[in-house]
């Protein structure tokens, strides 16, 4: 038998646990407007940036690009989405969101503005900035490659 006292949950489990938990609130929210997650932020990106690429859309919703073509694709069927090819490059296809597309998202997006204000209860109104800086700041140091010192004798 141990007396160790258990150590506590590692930063990483704690973030994924709060993505995870935040990521399920989302989705049951959305479900009724019939979006996902990956959807919404699809229509958010689309109505900052109309004609955004694909690829840029993928990168935003964190999906891949392959994902992203079904996405489009299920956006536009069901009518908040419209694409027309590019003025100048015809292979290209812009998105822009329909009236109905407006609509939904501006119901949604009222609904993740809701989910978000829970979350800046939690970690206090005053310091929620500090936190979003906080999270980027370790999403950037996690991004960067990390800088391996060049072997002696080729400086």
């Amino acid at each position: 038998m141990s007396s160790a006292t258990p150590s506590p949950p590692s930063l990483g489990f704690l973030l994924k646990r709060a993505q995870h938990a935040f990521r399920t609130r989302l989705d049951d929210s959305l479900r009724s407007l019939g979006l996902t997650a990956p959807q919404f932020a699809v229509l958010a990106a689309v109505d900052r940036d109309a004609g955004i690429s694909n690829a840029e859309l993928a990168r935003l919703a964190f999906v891949t690009a392959q994902s992203m073509q079904g996405i489009l694709a299920n956006l536009e069927r069901g009518g908040l989405l419209a694409r027309t090819p590019h003025p100048q490059h015809g292979r290209i296809l812009r998105s822009v969101l329909t009236e109905d597309g407006r609509v939904v998202f501006e119901q949604a997006r009222l609904r993740v503005a809701e989910i978000e204000g829970i979350l800046a209860q939690a970690i206090g109104p005053d310091d929620a900035p500090h936190f979003a800086e906080m999270l980027s700041s370790c999403a950037d140091r996690l991004s960067a490659r990390a800088v391996r010192p060049k072997p002696a004798g080729l400086r």
